[in-house]
Formats: structure tokens, sequence, C-alpha cells
């Protein structure tokens, strides 16, 4: 039986994905984005997903959707967002803004799983932040055992090509082994990502979609694992029923002459002054992958990183190439949700590192399973957000709205660029 595990803000799955990898049943991942949540579902499909705030969620709810009664859970994981400030003669947890992470803390010790791993961004640990961080710990010490010093990992050490600094903060319930940071496995880089990946331009069902039929070229090693065509699994994760001849998540870009011009003259592993986008080294690794913005915030697109080859931003999943998801994971159907849900994520492979740690500290040996898991419906992936909130029953006021259409988001792009 593999051990069982709990996502909190779980996002489209990065963290739930390398934890599955390493060996967990993830029985449940909390969520409160709507368009997030369906399209976790679509790809975890037998993983219940709770569209809930963290505020309002108890652990007796989520025991009783993940159908595991009063068994042990082995781990529980989650980011939650905060804003780290230290407030004078006051406790940052106690601050209203940080109330997320107060919740995160209080379901841990509900729950009460034998492990538990907190990652969040590196800027946590630096200022006045790491009041913040060092409340956590010791909120978190009167239940665990923590690893300190606590460390930020990059991804680009643990064979994702991007270069991505996080926090990860883990613990043990008092009497249990505690586990160690993993060691770092070496560099890959942005062409063994993406050489084996056609030009979405050769194709004009992608003006409008984001999958089509295609011929891909010769794949690294990296790559070879990615479209799970190696001999041997490299992970203890389920394998999913997909067509490895499919491109999918590739929605094409509109950029304008004069853009592609500019693009072409950058030289790799320079910034494009004018629209300030990193032009990729086919040598080196991808810089840090970023989310985009809600309307409240100005609905900007995530500033994508030009192609190393091609002269043009890159597609959402050569993004998530670069993120080290695999190719029959999905992401929404739009440029904008999908880089968001890849901006915000953990890289499955350090995500899988770290579960890892916890898999040894727990002296098991995990296998990998036998059975092939259908994924969802491809309506999850194509929602607006009215849909999406209507389908799991939660108002869209969960999130900020982005009334934005296809014609208008290239219009976007083509000034962005």
């Amino acid at each position: 039986m593999r051990p069982i595990g709990i996502d909190l803000f779980a996002g489209a799955g990065g963290l739930t994905l390398g934890f599955e990898q390493a060996g967990f049943e993830i029985v449940a991942a909390a969520e409160i984005d709507p368009i997030h949540c369906a399209t976790h579902e679509y790809n975890f499909p037998n993983c219940m997903t709770l569209c809930r705030d963290a505020t309002g969620l108890s652990a007796e709810e989520i025991r009783a959707a993940a159908g595991v009664g009063k068994r042990d859970i082995d781990v529980v994981f989650g980011g939650a967002p905060c804003q780290g400030f230290s407030m004078i003669g006051k406790r940052a947890l106690d601050d209203p803004r940080n109330s997320l992470v107060q919740h995160y803390v209080r379901i841990i010790r509900d729950i009460a799983p034998k492990y538990f791993v907190f990652e969040n961004v590196k800027g946590l640990t630096l200022g006045r932040h790491r009041q913040f961080l060092d409340e956590i710990v010791t909120t978190l010490s009167q239940d665990y055992d923590v690893l300190l010093p606590y460390r930020v990992l990059n991804a680009a050490d643990y064979g994702v090509p991007q270069d991505r600094k996080r926090l990860f903060l883990m613990g043990a319930r008092k009497g249990l082994e505690l586990p160690a940071y993993p060691g770092t496995i070496g560099r890959v880089t942005v062409a063994d990502a993406l050489a084996d990946i056609p030009d979405a331009e050769r194709f004009p069902a992608l003006v409008e979609g984001d999958s089509v039929p295609a011929e891909f070229g010769k794949a690294s090693a990296y790559a070879r694992g990615l479209r799970e065509i190696a001999n041997a699994p490299v992970h203890f994760g389920y394998r999913r029923n997909y067509d490895p001849d499919i491109l999918t998540s590739s929605m094409r870009s509109d950029h304008t002459k004069e853009s592609r011009r500019r693009f072409a003259a950058t030289e790799h592993g320079q910034t494009e002054p004018i629209s300030r986008f990193h032009k990729l080294d086919p040598d080196g690794v991808c810089n840090t992958l970023r989310a985009g913005t809600n309307t409240d915030r100005g609905a900007f697109t995530s500033p994508r990183p030009i192609h190393y080859l091609y002269d043009r931003c890159i597609t959402v999943r050569e993004a998530a190439r670069l993120h080290s998801y695999p190719d029959w994971f999905r992401f929404h159907v739009t440029k904008w949700h999908g880089c968001r849900q890849i901006g915000n994520s953990v890289p499955p492979a350090l995500a899988r590192a770290v579960a890892g740690v916890i898999v040894e500290a727990m002296r098991l040996r995990p296998s990998a399973p036998t059975e092939i898991v259908e994924l969802g419906d491809t309506k999850l992936l194509q929602m607006t957000l009215a849909q999406a909130a209507e389908y799991y029953g939660v108002p869209t006021t969960v999130i900020g709205k982005r009334n934005r259409n296809y014609a208008k988001e290239r219009a976007d792009e083509r000034r962005a660029a």
C-alpha cells in the first residue's frame, strides 16, 4: 500500500505530481481557484479535488472527502501565499494578510500527519520576512521536529532546466525520523527540454486551438522521460493513457513582424530591450517562469521567454517542458491561464526530490504502479471562470476575473511584444 498525502493550495498540481512520482498516493488536494481545480481534476482524476478556501476548510472535511476516515496521514504539503511582513509589537502570524499561512498551520496541526512540507518563496528567508518564517517554525515545533536550518533549493540542481529558487521547510512528527534535504543531481539544458518539440507555427490549427497531431524530433534523455517513451520508468507515479504523437498546450502567439525582427536580433541569454523578454540559451537553463496577473492588477500575460531557435515566445507546452511537466499533463487551453498555472507551480521534478527524502526517512521502498490512469474530460480545460465556478458550486469572486477573449488576448500580446 502506498503512503498517502494531501496537497494544500494545490494549484494545477506541481507538488501533487512530484509527490505522486516519489511514491505517494495523493488522496485529496485543496485549491481556491476553480480554473486550477478543473485542470487538477483533469490530470489527477483519482484524487479528490476540493475547490475550497482554506480559511473555512477543516481537517474533518478533508478526511471525509478523501475517504480515509481516521487513517494516519503520511504527509501534508503545500505552499500557502503570504505577505510575510512583520508588524512592530505583533506576531506576523497574527497579521490578517497572512491568514492563509495561519490556516495551513492549523490544518497541519489538526490533521496531524507524520510529515509536513511547507513551500514558499525565497524572499521569506530574507530581512523582515524571516521573523514570519521563524514564527511558523516555532508554532509547528510544538508538535513536530523541524529540519533546521531550513534551505532554499534551486530547481536547476534537481534536473529542471530552469533557475528557480524556492524555500522548503520540512518536519516530522515527534519521535519519527527526520528527512535530510535532497542532494543535487545535476543540470539539464534548454535544448535538452525543447529540441524535439515541433514548431507550433507549422500548424494552422494552433491559431485557435491548443492541440494537433505532430511528428516529434529526436528526444534527449530528459525529453524521453517527459514523453514517457523511456524503456523503464524514471519515477514511481502512475502512467497516463495519452497519445504521445499529439502536440498539446501549444496555442500560437501572433507577434508583429517588428517584434520578430527584434527577437531574432537578440543574442542567446540576453534580454530584448523593448519587450524585456529574455531569450533562451540552448546550452543554459531558463530564467524563472512567472505567472501573469488578474484583471484587478492589470491582467498582464506572464512574460514568456523568447525561444532560442524561433523568433517567437515559447508556447505553454514548451514552458511545461522547462518546468519538468510530462507531456501527458495538460493545462487550460488559453495561453494566459496555462502560463499562470505553470508560473505559480512547483516544478514536479523538484517536488519529487523533496518527497523522495521523506520516503527515505519512512524507510519505504516504493515501486511503480502497474495501473494506467485515464485522464479527465478535456472540457475541464476549456471552462471559463464562470463555468468552472458553477461546476464547483463556488462564486466567481473567489479569484480576480479576466474578462478577455482570444482576439483581445492576441492584440494585447502584440502590443506587449
